[in-house]
Order: structure tokens, then C-alpha cells, then sequence
């Protein structure tokens, strides 16, 4: 599959790649049933990989695990970010080897209004869409080619928002869909979350539940596009767990129902991987999107969920050709063809367990649970009866430990020289964390006054003549809020207060995301104010301190009177790699920053944020719909170290 479109956005969206690819050329239709490769009807049982929230070391062994795990397609996200992120200057390097979203620059156009009938978003998104086309067919990727991919994406779940761009949104979808076809890659494109897709696009589903999910047209395939496998987690948050029966029941009421392809939306299969560098959106998603994936963050197996699920897939596979051919009748539900029969039996009671009388015998079915009898005779699978017990991941507690020599150096809060200033507007061409307003007073008297500042988030911090007086920060929940510091300025003299804004990730969905308004917008009120210049970011950021063949920045760092608690400062360590392949780094202890391994940024830390101590359990009834406020833990901890 493939995926071109935005909200956890791409453009091109989901691309499914078969795990087998055929090397030869490989026709691909459908029909009411589902997919047809060569004619033949085929189940899909497919899992997100978002490759640039993992390393291309890993993707061997995720794609390995993927089809252990009883899976035989996979499918990505298209990155627009990612790729471009600068206009007119592609990456396709590293983790970013396609062979996510929008880039910054694109907001800020001439002219240009974000997903809906905008000459200038729509030229520029056609420019994108055409790149990646044009590369995949190059390396004869599309099926056609004998490549793997099967399905491709345009847009993402933007029947969710198309409500607020009218007639607009209308023709943007429409438009959508006649660019897809215009490429004539011969595979199914679909649009998910979209109930008036236009022919011949495919409506899928996206959610927790698509058993009860019909597609618009009678023609097309029942598609789940995003089975959501758990849920992400913010800043401050618990972590949310959706169970193996939960997730189990899903899958097998959606293939019962007469679903023929589901991805799992976030396997890392769905693996959620990590949020490299500044990518994490939001706001306040952590740097962590491990999604309780059936493959965790690093690629380790999280039991029981993936067996769980393994043992279901290899059963639904076995069971394919009557599923995708055979005629459905409900007696709990038998498919039937050329003389062969399976069953399903399910109950979506969250509280009573029920007996069924199948062809004179009785069967017993959990509550919130479905049975499988591959022959209608045997039951060889029930989604509520796990045969693993959960593992934790843990790190090897048998190393020896060594202390670390740490070196540092202060950091000054200062311009870059990156953006361009107009009045108090500060423009750039790539994200950039951090923001200072300066505001010069000439003061009449030495008594204490009050700073106010109003900010639509996410962090501030705030210095009077270089001494930091206080930092505020909101919630996922309140982004917005007023800091009020009382402080006291020189009498007779000039006084300089700097206000360092920090963003923790962008708005990356809902309609007109790309307009809300992050930092200080004001107003910000003290007595005596005289005019306003904006200046952005850290010297040790513009001075690559962190480069480590940098000569002529190896001096300034000091190794005595480490400092401990006080905001910005450097610091670095070297470290022998321990054996083994598992990840090793563990910032409990640490604040909030921004971490660097061999010069590579690994994200944003903020263990020193840790989860209210209401709402967890230490057991979780896996019957009843699943949400993200269900089965949660790690209360009073950080949400991520």
C-alpha cells in the first residue's frame, strides 16, 4: 500500500507492499469482495512502518518479525516534511530512504490555504505526489512492474474536516481523485474516512471497531485502513493499553462481517517507532509513538498481544479462499464454498457469556469475544482466551554500570541569524523551537511590577537583565495561558526582558490546522513598554556545538563544577556501546531538552513531567468498546524516560 495525504500527514498516503512481490508483472483489480492479484481474491492482513520513526537498520529485522507475526503486506506513509524540507530540495537519505506531513515553507506561500481548492496548495501537492510516482515506477515498484505495491492512498481522513471548507473541500477531494488517477498505476487508490469519495477511489474505514462499516458504493471492498492497535501518548500522560482479546475481537468481527484488508495503524506491525529530532507533532505528543504495537518502539515482540494476533492471522489465512469466494449465510456466520465451510461465532455482550446450537452442537461464547471453527466443527480460536501471559520489555540489569565524566557549557539564549524579522514577526524556513521577545524599559523606579505575559503555548521562560525569573508551560489539554511573574528592574537605567517561547511539537490535523497560533501572540503587559524585536533559537545550536569533528568548538566545554538543575546548559558524555542490539539510552533524571547520539538528534526528553495519580489499574477487563482513558498505568511516572 501507499499513502499520499496529510493528518499524520502524507500526500501520498498508504502504499501496501506485498512481503512476497511476485517479480513479475502482477495484475491487481477488485471487486465487491475484495483485492485480485492475477485474478485471484486474496486477504490482506497488512502493518503500518513508518520508516522515518525507525533506523534503516531496523528494517530488516521489523519486516522479518511483520511476517512472523503472520502478516503479508506492510504499509507506509509518504512524508512530505520528511522529504522536503526545504522547497525544491528532496532527501531521500538515511531514514528517509522511501526505495509525513506538510513542510513549514508550505505554510507560508503567497497565497496559499492548506488542503481545499487552492491553486497554489494544489500545484505544489501535484509537484510532490508526481516525484514520488515517477521514483516508484523508475524502480518498478507498482505491481504492474512486478513490484510490491498493491494499493496506494490519496489524502488522510479528510472527510473528518471537510465540513469546514464547504464547497471547497468539495472539489478539493474531487480534484484529489482525478490526480490519483491521472498517474494510471494500475492499483486501487483509496481515500480513507471519506464516505463521499468519487468513483473510482475507495472509501476505507479508520478506527478501533469497522465491523458495521460499509463502503459508499456496492462495488467496492470492505477495508479497514487503520486498525488503531492502542493509541499515542502525550507529555504528562499515562500510558494507554488496548488488550490482545480487545484487539483480537476487532479483527476477527471485521473478517466475520465480510472485511477483506486490514492494516494495522501502527504495528511497528503496527509498530509505532520514534519521533526523531523535531518531528513529533501534537502538540505535546511524546517522542515515544509506541502505540502498544504488537512490535514495540524498538522493534522487540510485546507479549501476548503479537502471538495473540499471530495465531489469528495464520487462521484467517487458511481460511481464505472461502472467505473470499464462498457465499455467507448468518447462523453466527458460515461461509460456504465447493463443499467446504467456516465458521464464526460471536458475542458482542460485554457482560454475558452465551451458548450457541451450530448445526446441532453446542458452543460456548465469552462475552465480547468471537469463536473460530475453520471446519464449523472444532473451535480452534476465541479472541478472549490469550495463551501468553504479558512480558515487559526490560533491559538488561546484568551489566556492570559505570559512571559517567560529563562535560558542559552555558548556553545563552540569542539570534541566529536564521529567520527574517518584520516588527514582532519572525519568519524561517524550518521548525524552529524556541522564540525571544525582547522588550527594552527605560524604568522610573526600583519597586517590584508585575510581567504578564499571554501566550498561546507551549512553554515559556522568562529572563529580566539576563536572570531567569520564572518558567510556565500548558497542558495537551490548555495550551493557552497567562504567566505572571512580580519582578523588580534597575531604577534609572535600561532593563532588558527576554521571553523564550518553546514549542513542543505542531498542530498536525483538524481542519485549518496550519492556522492556530502557537507562541506569544499577547498581549504582554508592563508599565513603561517601548517597542519589540523578535530574535529566535540557542547559539549552541548555530555554532554546531554538537558536531563532534568540530575542532574549533571543542574548547569552551568545562569538565569541573558540573552544574545540576539550572536551565539551559550543554552537556556531554562519551560511553562504550554495551553488547547487544537493544536500545540503552535512559534519561530518567533529566528535565526537559533535546538529546544527540553521535550527532544524530534522538528527540525531545521531559522525564521531569510525570503522569497525575489518578486513573490507573493493575487490572484490565478487556470486554466493552475500547478507548484511550481505558486500561491505563504508569501513574505518577514519567511519561517517557
Amino acid at each position: 500500500m501507499a499513502t499520499f495525504g496529510p493528518c499524520f500527514a502524507a500526500v501520498l498516503s498508504v502504499v501496501s507492499f506485498l512481503l512476497v512481490a511476485s517479480a513479475v508483472p502482477l495484475n491487481v483489480s477488485y471487486d465487491e469482495r475484495g483485492i485480485k492479484l492475477n485474478g485471484q481474491s486474496r486477504i490482506i492482513i497488512s502493518g503500518s512502518i513508518h520508516y522515518p520513526r525507525s533506523t534503516p537498520e531496523m528494517w530488516g529485522d521489523l519486516i522479518k518479525k511483520a511476517k512472523e507475526g503472520g502478516l503479508n503486506a506492510i504499509e507506509t506513509y509518504v512524508f512530505w516534511n520528511a522529504h522536503e524540507p526545504l522547497y525544491r530540495q528532496y532527501d531521500f537519505e538515511g531514514n528517509k530512504d522511501l526505495v509525513r506531513g506538510f513542510p513549514v515553507w508550505l505554510h507560508n506561500l503567497p497565497g496559499v490555504e492548506l488542503r481545499t481548492n487552492n491553486t497554489v496548495y494544489q500545484n505544489e501537492m501535484k509537484t510532490f505526489v508526481t516525484l514520488v510516482v515517477d521514483m516508484m515506477q523508475k524502480h518498478g515498484l507498482f505491481a504492474i512492474q512486478g513490484g510490491p505495491i498493491i494499493v496506494a492512498q490519496i489524502e488522510n481522513e479528510y472527510g473528518n474536516v471537510e465540513w469546514a471548507y464547504g464547497n471547497n473541500g468539495k472539489s478539493y477531494i474531487n480534484w484529489c481523485a482525478q490526480l490519483a488517477e491521472s498517474y494510471g498505476i494500475q492499483v486501487p487508490w483509496i481515500m480513507c474516512q471519506q464516505s463521499d469519495a468519487p468513483s473510482p477511489m475507495i472509501n476505507t474505514c479508520n478506527g478501533w471497531y469497522c465491523d458495521q462499516f460499509s463502503p459508499n458504493n456496492p462495488k467496492s471492498p470492505k477495508w479497514w485502513a487503520e486498525n488503531w492497535s492502542g493509541w499515542f501518548k502525550d507529555w504528562g500522560m499515562k500510558d494507554p493499553h488496548r488488550t490482545a482479546e480487545d484487539l483480537a475481537f476487532a479483527v476477527a468481527r471485521f473478517f466475520q462481517y465480510g472485511g477483506s484488508l486490514q492494516n494495522y495503524y501502527m504495528l511497528f506491525y503496527s509498530l509505532g517507532g520514534t519521533n526523531f529530532d523535531r518531528t513529533a507533532g501534537g502538540p505535546y505528543i511524546t517522542t515515544s509513538y509506541d502505540y502498544d504495537a504488537p512490535l514495540d518502539e524498538y522493534g522487540n515482540l510485546n507479549k501476548p498481544k503479537w502471538g495473540h494476533l499471530k495465531r489469528l492471522h495464520e487462521l484467517i489465512m487458511s481460511m481464505e479462499e472461502i472467505l473470499t469466494r464462498g457465499v455467507k449465510r448468518d447462523v453466527g456466520t458460515v461461509y460456504m464454498y465447493e463443499g467446504k465451510q467456516s465458521c464464526f461465532l460471536g458475542n458482542a455482550n460485554q457482560n454475558q457469556d452465551f451458548t450457541v446450537n451450530l448445526m446441532g452442537s453446542n458452543y460456548t461464547v465469552l462475552a465480547w469475544s468471537v469463536s473460530i471453527l475453520p471446519n464449523c466443527y472444532t473451535e480452534v480460536y476465541n479472541t478472549a482466551k490469550t495463551v501468553m501471559v504479558k512480558l515487559p520489555n526490560e533491559a538488561d540489569d546484568q551489566m556492570e554500570p559505570y559512571e559517567l565524566k560529563w562535560d558542559w557549557r552555558p548556553e545563552q539564549p540569542e539570534s541566529l541569524h536564521q529567520g527574517i524579522a518584520k516588527g514582532s514577526v519572525m519568519t524561517a524556513n524550518e521548525l524552529l523551537d524556541q522564540k525571544t521577545c525582547r522588550f527594552e524599559q527605560e524604568c522610573l523606579t526600583g519597586k517590584a511590577i508585575t510581567l504578564q505575559v499571554h501566550t498561546n503555548g507551549h512553554i515559556i521562560h522568562a529572563f529580566v537583565n539576563g536572570k531567569h525569573v520564572g518558567s510556565q508551560w500548558g497542558t495537551g489539554d490548555h495550551l493557552e495561558f497567562i504567566m505572571e511573574k512580580d519582578i523588580k528592574l534597575k531604577h534609572g537605567k535600561t532593563n532588558s526582558i527576554s521571553l523564550l517561547s518553546v514549542t513542543v511539537g505542531l498542530q498536525y490535523c483538524e481542519a485549518n490546522f496550519d492556522t492556530v497560533n502557537v507562541g506569544i501572540h499577547g498581549p504582554v503587559k508592563l508599565i513603561g513598554n517601548k517597542g519589540q524585536s523578535d530574535e529566535v533559537g540557542l547559539n549552541g545550536m548555530e555554532e554546531k556545538v554538537l558536531q563532534l569533528d568540530n575542532a574549533h568548538h571543542q574548547h569552551g566545554w568545562k569538565s569541573y563544577n558540573l552544574p545540576s538543575n539550572r536551565l539551559f546548559e550543554w552537556y556531554k558524555t562519551t560511553f562504550k556501546a554495551p553488547m547487544g542490539s537493544d536500545p540503552v539510552v535512559d534519561l530518567q533524571g533529566l528535565g526537559k531538552g533535546t538529546a544527540w547520539v553521535n550527532g544524530h538528534n534522538i528527540g525531545r526528553f521531559w522525564p521531569s513531567y510525570v503522569a497525575s495519580e489518578d486513573g490507573c489499574t493493575t487490572t484490565c477487563d478487556y470486554r466493552g468498546a475500547y478507548n484511550s482513558d481505558k486500561c491505563l498505568t504508569n501513574c505518577r511516572k514519567p511519561s517517557q524516560r
